[in-house]
């Protein structure tokens, strides 16, 4: 798979993540902008089909989870731990991660990435909502 990879700041939680990346997947390094810009980035690739998943981190994963999400057809989720990140895309077809480089342990980070990359397909159970949620992609959301 060809994930791409964007981190607003280095440290040893995002060395992790990218080494771990690169052990299994093909990297397709974002270096460029702030945040927002890294974000819509990795995004725009996911969307764009020039990779099949992504990985965004900040200092919260808030921001840049919120900057994937503005790209029609992405659906970014941000977890802290593996077993939300699992579950993301299995119940919301999840197609790019958000983490935070600050909060999170390398070896937990590690662990979100491992576990979100891992899920080949969504639950069948959830289809039909998640084709609810891609829909939303197209259409303007109800008045309140």
């Amino acid at each position: 798979m060809r994930i791409a990879f964007g981190a607003d700041d280095e440290n040893g939680t995002t060395e992790a993540v990218a080494r771990a990346i690169r052990e299994h997947h093909e990297l397709v390094p974002v270096t460029e902008g702030s945040w927002p810009q890294l974000a819509t980035t990795v995004a725009g690739h996911v969307a764009a089909g020039t990779a099949d998943a992504g990985v965004v981190m900040c200092w919260t994963g808030t921001g840049t989870a919120m900057a994937a999400n503005k790209v029609p057809g992405v659906r970014a989720a941000q977890a802290t731990d593996a077993w939300t990140a699992r579950r993301s895309r299995l119940w919301n077809d999840a197609n790019v991660l958000a983490l935070s480089l600050k909060r999170l342990a390398p070896d937990v980070a590690v662990e979100c990435v491992e576990a979100f990359l891992a899920v080949e397909s969504p639950d069948e159970d959830e289809l039909t909502d998640i084709e609810a949620l891609k829909a939303l992609d197209s259409s303007r959301p109800p008045t309140p």
